[in-house]
């Protein structure tokens, strides 16, 4: 049966990873997954988690077979998260018209949202951003549908092109799907204003266009509540949305695969009808959740003296993050670079647009044992106090020479 199976191409992130793990030299420096690390180069488990994993010893009584869409808690704990501002969110919560499941990561929520659209509408198209998270395209047209690109990032000048975005969006079509990434976006950190944001959501709303945001940053950005302005305008606009979260990053629970997708619909009969439908379609994919990583969340969140030590070590990521960005600039600026890295700066969350291009990223990577990815994305949570010199040093050669 496998004798003609052809070889799949390397995936373009962990392929890439496999490389770095194999290169024997000792000063190399990876800056290419999407994983947060602390001062000492390390992924850390939270303190709040390691709590609730000995509460969670010491009282889980069975393993039994969750529910198809997640345990009851871990539900109501992400919708008292992601929904919990804004009044068209909250009305939506009241009238039984948001519904969620627990799902196998941010990827998989947005596995089962194409599938659920495929379902519903085959024909339709998923717009992504260009650039986006280069597993997105290979999720949707795994669920059989086709994608396409609109405009989103400036390279000229490491910012939004909303006016080229904006143009893209009046040329589509009622039922179209736009995939948003509601904060942090992956891989250039450039978010909307909050301006353009209320700008995005009317036009959609207008033209019937449903927003599926991808959300696997909050509280990464400029704050939990901040990042979610994005789900209260568009909520405002679009009688319709599809959200897919995931907790890798914000609680550390990247092998936990800890994720969901929300649903907000018309009315509460359509709401029933598409849960029964994404049930369906989790029950042929993995049938019922793991529950180990989602009784995590659900203890910190629903405990608010852990919560509020959650929420701290969350701003703690945060602000290291942004402290990393700005060393960055500020140290390639000492070492003789001198073209404007003010984009850098303002860019949101674990990842950047660093303006390396693809022949840049090759020899960081072969000369300086620095791995970037060839698109320019950067994790900048990789960066450490330690390794900055060395990396500036590397990337400043590659630029001043």
């Amino acid at each position: 049966m496998f004798e003609k199976v052809e070889p799949a191409p390397p995936d373009p992130i962990l392929g890439l990873t496999e490389t770095f793990r194999d290169d024997p030299r000792p000063e190399k420096i990876n800056l290419t997954v999407g994983v947060y690390k602390d001062d000492q180069g390390r992924t850390p488990i939270l303190d709040v988690v390691r709590e609730a994993e000995v509460r969670l010893a010491e009282t889980v009584t069975s393993k039994a077979y969750a529910p198809i869409s997640g345990e009851p808690a871990y539900v109501a704990a992400v919708q008292d998260l992601l929904l919990a501002d804004g009044a068209a969110l909250a009305a939506a919560r009241a009238e039984d018209r948001a519904v969620t499941v627990d799902t196998a990561g941010g990827t998989g929520a947005l596995r089962v949202a194409g599938e659920l659209v495929r379902s519903t509408a085959p024909d339709t198209t998923v717009w992504l951003s260009d650039p986006t998270w280069e597993n997105h395209t290979a999720v949707f047209r795994a669920s059989g549908l086709a994608t396409s690109t609109y405009p989103y990032l400036d390279r000229s000048t490491g910012r939004l092109a909303f006016a080229a975005m904006y143009e893209a969006f009046e040329k589509l079509g009622q039922g179209d799907v736009v995939l948003l990434h509601g904060c942090c976006h992956n891989p250039t950190g450039v978010d909307p204003t909050s301006d353009q944001w209320e700008h995005i959501a009317a036009l959609l709303g207008d033209q019937g266009i449903v927003p599926l945001v991808d959300f696997a940053y909050q509280g990464l950005g400029r704050g939990l509540a901040e990042d979610a302005e994005s789900l209260v305008v568009l909520a405002r606009h679009c009688p319709e949305m599809i959200i897919s979260s995931s907790f890798s990053k914000n609680f550390g629970l990247y092998n936990e695969r800890v994720g969901a997708l929300t649903l907000v619909c018309r009315d509460a009969g359509t709401a029933g009808a598409a849960l029964s439908r994404v049930k369906a379609i989790i029950r042929t994919l993995w049938s019922n959740p793991p529950t180990h990583g989602a009784e995590i969340v659900a203890t910190v969140l629903t405990d608010p003296t852990l919560r509020a030590r959650w929420e701290d070590e969350v701003a703690a990521m945060r602000d290291r993050i942004r402290s990393m960005r700005r060393l960055f600039v500020d140290t390639l600026a000492a070492k003789g670079v001198t073209r404007d890295l003010d984009y850098l700066v303002a860019q949101n969350g674990i990842f950047g647009f660093s303006g390396l291009g693809a022949d840049d990223a090759r020899r960081l990577r072969d000369a300086f044992a620095v791995y970037v990815l060839d698109s320019g994305r950067i994790n900048v949570a990789g960066m450490t106090p330690d390794n900055m010199d060395r990396l500036t040093d590397a990337v400043a050669a590659v630029w001043v020479s």
